[in-house]
Protein backbone atom coordinates (compact mmCIF):
# COMPACT_ATOMS: atom_id res chain seq x y z
CA UNK A 1 0.00 0.00 0.00
CA UNK A 2 1.28 3.56 -0.72
CA UNK A 3 1.39 5.71 2.08
CA UNK A 4 3.32 8.81 0.57
CA UNK A 5 4.31 10.35 -2.51
CA UNK A 6 6.24 13.56 -3.71
CA UNK A 7 7.59 14.70 -7.13
CA UNK A 8 11.22 16.23 -6.83
CA UNK A 9 11.07 18.72 -9.37
CA UNK A 10 14.45 17.69 -10.99
CA UNK A 11 14.18 13.72 -10.55
CA UNK A 12 10.34 13.00 -10.78
CA UNK A 13 8.16 10.88 -8.91
CA UNK A 14 9.20 9.18 -5.68
CA UNK A 15 6.73 7.19 -3.33
CA UNK A 16 7.10 5.12 -0.22
CA UNK A 17 4.94 1.46 -0.16
CA UNK A 18 4.45 -0.70 3.39
CA UNK A 19 7.02 -3.28 3.24
CA UNK A 20 6.48 -6.42 2.94
CA UNK A 21 8.83 -8.34 4.97
CA UNK A 22 8.56 -11.67 2.85
CA UNK A 23 7.99 -10.65 -0.70
CA UNK A 24 10.68 -7.95 -0.52
CA UNK A 25 13.21 -10.21 1.15
CA UNK A 26 15.61 -10.59 -1.70
CA UNK A 27 15.46 -7.43 -2.70
CA UNK A 28 16.45 -6.06 0.92
CA UNK A 29 19.02 -8.72 1.40
CA UNK A 30 21.11 -7.22 -2.19
CA UNK A 31 20.73 -3.89 -0.72
CA UNK A 32 21.37 -4.66 2.84
CA UNK A 33 24.56 -7.18 2.47
CA UNK A 34 26.16 -5.07 -0.58
CA UNK A 35 29.52 -3.29 0.48
CA UNK A 36 28.27 0.15 0.48
CA UNK A 37 26.02 -0.65 2.97
CA UNK A 38 28.07 -1.45 5.22
CA UNK A 39 26.85 1.07 7.81
CA UNK A 40 23.63 -1.09 7.60
CA UNK A 41 25.19 -3.85 9.97
CA UNK A 42 23.79 -6.57 7.68
CA UNK A 43 26.81 -7.66 5.52
CA UNK A 44 26.89 -11.43 6.66
CA UNK A 45 22.82 -11.66 6.62
CA UNK A 46 21.15 -14.38 4.34
CA UNK A 47 17.56 -13.78 3.03
CA UNK A 48 16.38 -15.85 6.47
CA UNK A 49 18.07 -13.21 8.67
CA UNK A 50 16.69 -10.15 6.82
CA UNK A 51 13.04 -11.65 6.37
CA UNK A 52 13.00 -12.25 10.43
CA UNK A 53 14.72 -8.53 10.71
CA UNK A 54 11.91 -7.05 8.59
CA UNK A 55 9.55 -9.28 10.30
CA UNK A 56 9.97 -8.28 13.53
CA UNK A 57 10.58 -4.06 12.78
CA UNK A 58 6.42 -5.01 10.72
CA UNK A 59 5.28 -6.51 13.91
CA UNK A 60 6.65 -3.76 16.08
CA UNK A 61 4.71 -1.14 17.43
CA UNK A 62 6.73 1.62 17.79
CA UNK A 63 8.57 0.67 14.30
CA UNK A 64 7.66 0.13 10.71
CA UNK A 65 9.48 -0.13 7.46
CA UNK A 66 9.00 0.86 4.29
CA UNK A 67 10.05 0.33 0.18
CA UNK A 68 10.86 3.13 -1.72
CA UNK A 69 9.87 3.62 -5.04
CA UNK A 70 11.31 5.85 -7.97
CA UNK A 71 9.78 6.30 -10.85
CA UNK A 72 7.84 3.11 -9.73
CA UNK A 73 10.93 0.88 -9.16
CA UNK A 74 12.18 -0.10 -6.19
CA UNK A 75 15.04 2.22 -4.90
CA UNK A 76 15.57 2.96 -1.32
CA UNK A 77 14.47 1.60 1.97
CA UNK A 78 13.15 3.73 4.79
CA UNK A 79 12.44 3.37 8.45
CA UNK A 80 10.43 4.90 11.17
CA UNK A 81 10.50 4.21 14.90
CA UNK A 82 10.12 6.06 17.90
CA UNK A 83 13.21 6.99 19.16
CA UNK A 84 11.92 7.04 23.43
CA UNK A 85 11.18 3.09 22.88
CA UNK A 86 13.00 1.51 19.29
CA UNK A 87 17.21 2.33 19.33
CA UNK A 88 17.55 5.34 21.84
CA UNK A 89 15.97 4.39 24.70
CA UNK A 90 17.92 5.93 27.85
CA UNK A 91 20.42 7.23 25.17
CA UNK A 92 19.05 11.09 24.73
CA UNK A 93 16.14 13.12 26.08
CA UNK A 94 13.02 12.35 23.57
CA UNK A 95 10.55 15.49 23.53
CA UNK A 96 6.52 14.88 22.27
CA UNK A 97 6.71 14.62 18.44
CA UNK A 98 9.99 12.88 17.96
CA UNK A 99 10.44 10.42 15.14
CA UNK A 100 13.21 8.24 14.63
CA UNK A 101 14.30 7.85 11.28
CA UNK A 102 16.72 5.34 9.18
CA UNK A 103 17.01 5.04 5.45
CA UNK A 104 19.23 3.38 2.43
CA UNK A 105 19.26 4.02 -0.94
CA UNK A 106 20.08 0.86 -2.83
CA UNK A 107 23.19 0.13 -4.53
CA UNK A 108 23.93 0.78 -8.23
CA UNK A 109 26.71 0.99 -10.68
CA UNK A 110 25.00 4.24 -12.10
CA UNK A 111 24.72 6.84 -9.45
CA UNK A 112 22.19 9.61 -10.54
CA UNK A 113 23.63 13.03 -9.10
CA UNK A 114 20.95 14.80 -5.96
CA UNK A 115 19.38 10.93 -6.15
CA UNK A 116 20.42 10.70 -2.00
CA UNK A 117 19.60 13.65 -1.41
CA UNK A 118 16.12 13.47 -3.22
CA UNK A 119 15.12 10.49 -1.25
CA UNK A 120 16.29 12.06 2.52
CA UNK A 121 14.01 15.03 1.10
CA UNK A 122 10.97 12.51 0.44
CA UNK A 123 11.67 10.65 3.34
CA UNK A 124 11.58 13.98 6.00
CA UNK A 125 8.80 15.32 3.54
CA UNK A 126 6.80 12.46 4.65
CA UNK A 127 7.29 12.15 7.97
CA UNK A 128 6.55 15.82 8.57
CA UNK A 129 3.21 15.88 6.53
CA UNK A 130 1.79 13.86 9.75
CA UNK A 131 1.58 16.64 12.04
CA UNK A 132 2.45 15.14 15.15
CA UNK A 133 5.68 14.86 14.19
CA UNK A 134 7.69 17.89 15.29
CA UNK A 135 11.50 16.71 15.28
CA UNK A 136 12.94 13.63 13.74
CA UNK A 137 15.71 12.29 15.15
CA UNK A 138 18.87 9.90 13.47
CA UNK A 139 21.41 7.99 14.91
CA UNK A 140 24.04 7.50 12.15
CA UNK A 141 27.57 5.76 13.26
CA UNK A 142 29.95 8.49 14.04
CA UNK A 143 32.09 7.39 10.92
CA UNK A 144 29.43 7.89 7.98
CA UNK A 145 30.81 10.63 7.07
CA UNK A 146 28.62 11.17 3.83
CA UNK A 147 25.24 10.89 5.34
CA UNK A 148 26.70 13.55 8.02
CA UNK A 149 27.00 15.66 5.38
CA UNK A 150 23.55 15.23 3.42
CA UNK A 151 22.13 15.71 7.09
CA UNK A 152 23.30 19.08 7.66
CA UNK A 153 22.54 19.40 3.97
CA UNK A 154 18.42 19.01 4.81
CA UNK A 155 18.49 21.29 8.35
CA UNK A 156 20.14 18.38 10.93
CA UNK A 157 21.86 19.91 13.85
CA UNK A 158 24.54 17.50 15.50
CA UNK A 159 23.80 16.94 19.26
CA UNK A 160 26.04 14.80 20.20
CA UNK A 161 27.93 11.10 20.52
CA UNK A 162 25.91 8.62 21.64
CA UNK A 163 27.00 5.07 22.19
CA UNK A 164 25.08 2.01 21.05
CA UNK A 165 26.00 -1.41 21.52
CA UNK A 166 26.59 -1.60 18.05
CA UNK A 167 28.04 1.70 16.85
CA UNK A 168 28.83 5.08 18.27
CA UNK A 169 26.42 7.10 16.59
CA UNK A 170 25.98 11.03 16.04
CA UNK A 171 22.93 12.13 17.36
CA UNK A 172 21.20 14.67 14.97
CA UNK A 173 17.68 16.43 15.06
CA UNK A 174 15.84 18.51 12.57
CA UNK A 175 12.89 19.56 12.95
CA UNK A 176 9.66 20.96 10.59
CA UNK A 177 11.28 24.82 10.54
CA UNK A 178 15.22 23.46 10.20
CA UNK A 179 13.95 21.27 7.34
CA UNK A 180 11.70 23.62 5.42
CA UNK A 181 14.63 26.43 5.90
CA UNK A 182 17.16 24.11 4.25
CA UNK A 183 15.36 22.58 1.68
CA UNK A 184 13.44 25.84 0.53
CA UNK A 185 9.70 24.48 1.59
CA UNK A 186 10.62 20.49 -0.26
CA UNK A 187 7.07 18.98 -0.21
Amino acid sequence: MTVYRRTDPALGEFALRTLDPVADAELLHAWVTHPRSVFWLMQDADVARVTEEYRRIAEHPHHDAFLGLWRGEPAFLAERYDPARVELVGLYDPLPGDVGMHFLCAPTDTPVHGFTRAVITTVLAWLFADPATRRVVVEPDVRNTAVHALNAAVGFEVVGTVAKPEKRALLSTCTRAQFLAATGGAE
